[in-house]
């Protein structure tokens, strides 16, 4: 945290250049960190989406309400529905990077009104969500990063709508390696078993909302989902800053 505290204060010193192509930020708008012409070039994720995963579809799986990657591998998702605002590609991709790997928390702001902006605009039910749950790091990987990017993104919407996000009760039991090269059969065994829920009581017969940066083959997000549904919740809904 104190890395991205320092590089969020240097920020604030020297002029600032947009994090993505470099260039220098108009004086009237030095508080932004990405240029208006790198903002626009974010992809959006638009409807009609995968019933699954919450992908665009195209014109050839709308028949089937799913995208051909859930269509192919044939899942069994324990969430109930997932939503993404961005795809996860060029500007957006870039800055996931920074966010994550580049110590640079102060991201999480600009990129948590991205997943507000989404709630609003197509109406999800957040109001009839009990609590909001990011999906955790093993302590071993916080420590390393020094915080959580699904928990920053979780705040950034909880003060948006006046929810509670529960940061202890879905906990990281066990380290995982990157899922990168993995399969997706093989991330669904990397990641078996590898979370669980403190707090049952707190859940039981519950509706939440899942968080997380990125939704890839979903394996990470289905387990997380499998363990809280297995607790007691009734519904859990997935929303993920791309995918």
């Amino acid at each position: 945290m104190l890395r991205g505290l320092f590089k969020g204060f240097k920020d604030l010193i020297y002029p600032n250049c947009c994090l993505i192509c470099k260039i220098k930020i108009p004086p009237a708008h030095q508080q932004e960190l990405i240029c208006a012409g790198c903002w626009d070039k974010i992809e959006q994720n638009l409807p009609p989406f995968c019933a699954k995963c919450g992908r665009h579809l195209d014109r050839q799986a709308i028949e089937k309400n799913a995208c051909q990657s859930c269509s192919r591998c044939q899942a069994n998702y324990y969430f109930d529905r997932a939503f993404s605002p961005c795809q996860y590609t060029g500007t957006l991709k870039k800055l996931i990077h920074e966010f994550k790997y580049s110590g640079r928390d102060y991201l999480g702001k600009p990129l948590g009104k991205l997943m507000h902006t989404f709630i609003r605009d197509y109406h999800l039910p957040i109001a009839h969500l009990d609590f909001l749950i990011p999906i955790p790091l093993h302590k071993s990987r916080q420590r390393q990063r020094e915080f959580n990017q699904a928990e920053i993104l979780s705040q950034e919407i909880a003060r948006e709508f006046r929810q509670k996000v529960l940061t202890d009760v879905l906990i990281r039991v066990k380290p995982t390696q990157t899922q990168t090269k993995l399969t997706f059969q093989q991330r669904c065994q990397n990641v078996e078993k590898s979370f669980a829920v403190t707090k049952p009581e707190l859940i039981k017969d519950t509706n939440l909302l899942l968080i997380d940066d990125v939704l890839t083959t979903g394996a990470t997000s289905n387990e997380a989902a499998k363990c809280l549904k297995e607790a007691g919740a009734k519904k859990v809904l997935l929303l993920t800053l791309a995918n």
